[in-house]
C-alpha cells in the first residue's frame, strides 16, 4: 500500500472538513459505492462525465427513482469529482431526469392531528407537538435542550440547523 488513503475515506475526510451531517456523509459514500458498482469496480478516476450520465439515466429510466433520489445521487457524485478527485466536469445536460411528481402534498386536518397526537404520550408526543407546531425539522427537535427555549420571547432559538445555519422559531 502506498500510504494514500483509500477513496471512500478520502470522502468521509473531505465531508468532514466540510461540516456535513454524518447523515449526508453516509449518504454520499453509498452512492458512491453504487456508481463504483454500475461500472463493474472500475476507478472513478478512470471515468468522467459519460459514466455519470449512464449511472444517472439508469436509475431514472431501469431502477425508476424520485427525482430527488436522481439528486441526491447527482450531488454525491458531483461531490466526489469536485472536492475530492479535483476533477471539473463539464455540464452533465444529457441526463435523462427522473419527472418530478405533479402532486400536492398531503396536509392533516387539525383534526386529524389531534387524534394523531392523543395517541402518543412521554417523549414521542413532545417531540411531534414541537415538530407540528413550530415548524422544526426532527433532528433540531432531537437536539433540542431546555435552556435553548427563550419562554419570554415565545421562541426558540435553532443553531447548527440544516446547512449550519442559525434560526429562530415560535413557541
Amino acid at each position: 500500500m502506498d500510504g494514500k488513503p483509500r477513496l471512500l475515506d478520502q470522502m468521509r475526510d473531505r465531508i468532514r472538513l466540510k461540516h456535513y451531517s454524518i447523515r449526508t456523509e453516509r449518504v454520499y459514500c453509498e452512492w458512491v459505492k453504487r456508481f463504483i458498482r454500475f461500472h463493474q469496480y472500475r476507478h472513478p478516476q478512470e471515468m468522467g462525465a459519460q459514466e455519470i450520465e449512464a449511472f444517472l439515466t439508469e436509475l431514472a429510466v431501469t431502477r425508476n427513482v424520485s427525482a430527488s433520489t436522481q439528486n441526491q445521487a447527482l450531488s454525491a457524485l458531483l461531490f466526489l469529482y469536485r472536492e475530492v478527485l479535483i476533477v471539473d466536469l463539464p455540464w452533465l445536460a444529457d441526463i435523462v431526469r427522473a419527472k418530478k411528481p405533479q402532486r400536492l402534498p398531503v396536509v392533516l386536518t387539525i383534526e386529524e392531528v389531534r387524534s394523531t397526537l392523543a395517541l402518543l404520550d412521554g417523549d414521542q408526543w413532545l417531540v411531534c407537538s414541537l415538530l407540528y407546531g413550530t415548524g422544526m425539522r426532527l433532528m433540531e427537535a432531537l437536539r433540542l435542550r431546555v435552556k435553548d427555549v427563550d419562554f419570554s420571547r415565545h421562541e426558540i432559538p435553532i443553531r447548527d440547523g440544516k446547512g449550519m445555519k442559525a434560526r429562530a422559531t415560535m413557541i
